[in-house]
């Protein structure tokens, strides 16, 4: 769960007079995936389906419990996460598979399938604060894609991408699927996570 609110929280609830309250964002969550599942999580907004990916990609840490996870984690939470606006698409490529820990090697031979898969070769060189949110999701996925991660954490970013790299991507799940790899897939998409998740948990209120 996420419990006691922030400092900067706490004052300004003292100077509109509030009395302080505590939020969970996520509270008695108790799961296990076994590898090489694809779980769906869905509920109404607000419901703690991120909060619950960004536990698992430890982004968030928890109040109270604990979260295992094994294997390399690649985590599309958030459009451009990681990403620095001021760095070309392609510098950022090499900054978001360091993060990722892509062997520097590695990642140069991988470097024009992210390009290629990406669909962004006229724009690689730009400033990525010239991007749109569609081309965030696509340079993101990209390389992500090309990390091979144990572990793939997907929250409703594939909903931004046109449709033909929409499908690119779900192909993608796929293949990963085959090779045993563990995905949880954050969608209000009910047709795409049906079609493509093994269980699916529903998340309300935080429980």
């Amino acid at each position: 769960g996420i419990g006691p609110p922030t400092l900067f929280g706490r004052l300004r609830d003292a100077l509109r007079g509030r009395v302080p309250t505590e939020f969970w964002a996520l509270r008695d969550a108790s799961f296990a995936v076994p590898r090489g599942r694809t779980v769906g999580v869905i509920g109404p907004n607000g419901a703690g389906k991120s909060s619950l990916l960004g536990l698992v990609a430890g982004t968030i840490t928890p109040t109270t419990g604990r979260v295992i996870a094994r294997g390399r984690i690649c985590s599309l939470l958030e459009l451009g996460a990681g990403f620095h606006p001021d760095l070309t698409g392609l510098e950022n490529i090499w900054l978001n598979g360091a993060m990722l820990g892509i062997p520097r090697d590695e990642l140069r031979r991988r470097t024009e399938r992210i390009v290629e898969f990406s669909g962004l070769g006229p724009f690689i060189e730009e400033p990525v604060r010239h991007y749109s949110s569609g081309m965030y999701v696509r340079l993101a996925f990209a390389v992500a894609a090309e990390a091979e991660p144990d572990i793939l954490l997907v929250d409703e970013v594939l909903a931004v991408g046109d449709v033909a790299f929409q499908l690119k991507c779900l192909d993608r799940i796929r293949r990963f699927q085959r090779e045993g790899r563990t995905l949880l897939f954050v969608s209000h998409a009910l047709q795409t996570v049906e079609e493509f998740c093994d269980e699916v948990w529903l998340l309300h209120g935080g429980r």
